[in-house]
């Protein structure tokens, strides 16, 4: 503690200013299956608490949103989010009432069972025409809630060895994902994301970032890799990936979670922190460098099975405040200097340093400038949101006929 209080009190004013600037910049997307009932592939354990509806999941990403200033949009799924009853125009309004937008738009390319050997990849062409459709009737649902982002999450591989072609799947990806950025207005941006596993056991259709850039671009200009924090290997440098697609000028966005083996969904820095701190501090260096902050679409994925749903997103948020934040602390000339000269343990410190810096009373400045909470958390817990939305919803679930309130623990 005096390590963190002595490099606090070493903060200067310009320092402080960097902070105040850095915030200012940091908009990260919630997403709206985040405050819904979720589980394992083992089974689903429910809060009373969790969104029926997409209406709850509207105000619930507001609240966050109202109490962090941070998190200005909501993620939806088509399938999940969208029905009859909830069209796109009435969702918008919704969410626009509430302060906050529609962000990107999540097709559904795993659920359906015709997907079984795959979306996009699928060796039934009536089944890959049945995926595209689905994809080009989300970018016509982006484009009536001004969304920006069209996200892309392929379950699709195989279990065998010859159970398929790969180099054949490959070019049914190159084709239908042409045929989605072309349907893009001028503004729209397709994310490809990637999974090294799971579900399938032998090979995984997009697998890795270097596959998903080689599909970015043969899709066309408006198609950019999105990375997954949790979507890797346990040991893989995820800010090498961070650095390198920067430096192609083809990172379109993060989905933030943490992991201890590979996609866990763990809430943001609950696990690493200090590699949140290095992916930050990659995107930094590279604005410092060009003079502005490149265009990356910030977005949480996380589904909490056990912390209760909209603390953790505000805890989520807060952690990545500050840890965008400690990065932008790095001295990043001194670091180049040190860089230079080979001076190992000197540049590493700029890192270290800088990490550990503490930044909570200029967040606090930052929030109380903008006439937020100093403490979301504390905020929250005192707001009394939770016991009113815990009892209207276990109530509609009871009236509704859906799960009955003795499978709450």
């Amino acid at each position: 503690m005096a390590v963190l209080s002595s490099l606090s009190n070493a903060m200067d004013s310009s320092q402080k200013e960097c902070v105040l600037r850095s915030l200012d910049s940091l908009d990260i997307e919630l997403p709206s299956w985040g405050f819904a009932d979720t589980g394992t592939r083992f089974g689903k354990y429910y809060q009373p608490a969790s969104a029926i509806d997409v209406y709850d999941k509207i105000k619930d990403a507001a609240t966050v949103h109202r109490l962090t200033g941070a998190c200005s949009s909501m993620a939806v799924h088509v399938l999940w989010d969208f029905t009859q009853e909830h069209s796109p125009e009435s969702v918008c309004q919704a969410a626009r009432k509430e302060g906050i937008g529609i962000g990107s738009i999540n097709p559904n390319l795993f659920q359906d069972q015709s997907y079984k050997l795959g979306s996009f990849g699928n060796p039934d062409p009536q089944i890959r025409s049945q995926a595209l459709h689905h994809c080009l009737d989300s970018i016509e649902i982006a484009k009536q809630c001004g969304s920006e982002n069209i996200t892309l999450w392929f379950a699709d591989g195989t279990n065998y060895p010859g159970q398929d072609s790969i180099r054949r799947r490959k070019h049914a990806f190159e084709t239908l994902l042409k045929q989605c950025h072309q349907a893009l207005t001028s503004d729209q941006t397709l994310l490809i994301e990637y999974k090294p596993f799971e579900p399938a056991f032998y090979h995984t259709d997009v697998a890795d970032w270097g596959m998903a850039l080689c599909l970015a671009h043969k899709a066309g200009a408006q198609a950019k890799v999105l990375v997954d924090t949790g979507h890797h290997y346990g040991s893989q440098n995820i800010e090498q990936i961070v650095a390198w697609l920067l430096d192609e000028e083809s990172l379109g966005g993060f989905h933030f979670n943490d992991r201890r083996y590979a996609d866990d969904d763990l809430t943001l820095g609950s696990i690493d922190p200090y590699q949140v701190f290095r992916i930050f501090t990659e995107i930094h260096s590279f604005a410092k460098d060009l003079g502005s902050l490149p265009p990356i679409a910030y977005m949480i994925d996380q589904s909490h099975n056990l912390k209760p749903k909209i603390p953790a997103m505000i805890q989520t948020i807060t952690w990545a405040q500050e840890l965008y934040a400690k990065a932008s602390l790095v001295p990043f000339d001194m670091l180049r200097d040190h860089q230079k000269r080979g001076a190992i343990i000197e540049a590493e410190q700029c890192l270290q340093r800088a990490f550990m810096t503490d930044v909570t009373d200029t967040l606090r400045v930052w929030r109380r400038e903008h006439n937020l909470p100093e403490d979301p958390l504390a905020a929250y817990a005192a707001s009394g949101y939770e016991d009113a939305i815990t009892s209207d919803r276990v109530q509609r679930r009871k009236d509704l006929g859906i799960e009955p309130e003795s499978t709450y623990a």
